[in-house]
């Protein structure tokens, strides 16, 4: 019956010892283990578009810690959130400028040009 199903046995056997005990009501979808889940899918959304669409105050990217204070979500709900819909705010595809005033810009002829090298000279 496993094959004709394209199931495994383990499989048939679960849904019948089921359907033996609950009857019909044991044929759908049972509850898993585990605590119930505690981040809305309205709260992913808004940290999606928040991550995609701005950025922190005084910051030029968002961090994990500051995504969850701004929204009132746990660092670890957000770094699962990032990595569930791949995104990684750390590696931007443009240059960012810092908001640090006190940093020194970058020459342009040499952008491989360190911090410590700049303070050389």
């Amino acid at each position: 019956m496993a094959a004709q199903l394209g199931s495994t046995p383990q499989a048939v056997g679960r849904r019948w010892a089921r359907f033996v005990q609950y009857r019909i009501a044991g044929l759908g979808d049972m509850s898993r283990p585990g605590g119930p889940r505690t981040v809305t899918d309205e709260q992913v959304a808004a940290l999606v578009a928040r991550t995609l669409e701005s950025t922190p105050k005084n910051a030029t990217r968002w961090s994990t810690r500051s995504m969850a204070k701004e929204l009132g979500l746990s660092p670890a709900a957000v770094s699962r959130i990032w990595r569930a819909f791949g995104l990684q705010p750390h590696r931007s595809e443009t240059s960012l400028l810092s908001t640090d005033q006190r940093a020194p810009l970058l020459h342009a002829e040499n952008p491989s040009t360190s911090l410590r090298d700049q303070r050389k000279h």
